[in-house]
């Protein structure tokens, strides 16, 4: 049996992310977090760093972005016993949103929430699966504070310091907390 013990959990975990280069574009090394998730021990070594950061915390809700946030974000809220609000790609929500365009590392795109997704100071963590140059995080944050939420943190699993997502995150005001970090390439 492997004694995790001694391990650095974050370097365990990043062991199991896969870089898929020049996907989806040219240049772009994706970092894959599938076979992290297909495996029973690591997913379930990632939802607990994340339970036993939060878990003391006053949380109402947990906001999972488009797409990848949804697998973490809703394991999560339901862990620790609170709602959780998806931040979804343009058109796929049903009734009354408001919107948020963005920049992608690799072109552009707009991020929806329900109206009434949260209320004026629902405490909120935000949660997607990485980082790249902050776009993505800071279109689901603008959102949420558009209806009132107080958010405590950005959450991923992956940051990548080099193109200054987290940077931006954190210099808008923002806490943000990854679990592993990706420099150069």
């Amino acid at each position: 049996m492997e004694n995790l013990s001694n391990l650095d959990y974050a370097s365990y975990l990043k062991g199991w992310i896969r870089t898929v280069p020049n996907w989806p574009s040219q240049g772009v090394m994706f970092r894959d977090i599938t076979p992290l998730l297909q495996n029973p021990k690591t997913f379930r070594m990632l939802i607990d760093i994340y339970v036993h950061r939060y878990m003391l915390e006053e949380v109402d809700l947990i906001a999972g972005l488009d797409a990848r946030g949804f697998i973490i974000g809703s394991v999560l809220a339901y862990e620790l016993n609170v709602g959780f609000v998806p931040i979804r790609k343009k058109g796929k929500l049903p009734f009354t949103t408001v919107a948020e365009e963005y920049e992608l590392e690799y072109g552009n795109a707009t991020v929806e929430i329900h109206t009434d997704a949260c209320k004026a100071g629902d405490r909120v963590i935000l949660i997607d699966d990485l980082i790249a140059t902050g776009g993505t995080m800071m279109a689901g944050y603008n959102l949420l504070k558009k209806l009132g939420a107080n958010v405590l943190e950005a959450a991923t699993i992956i940051e990548l310091p080099e193109l200054g997502g987290g940077q931006l995150i954190r210099d808008a005001g923002l806490d943000v907390f990854t679990v592993c970090s990706y420099d150069g390439h």
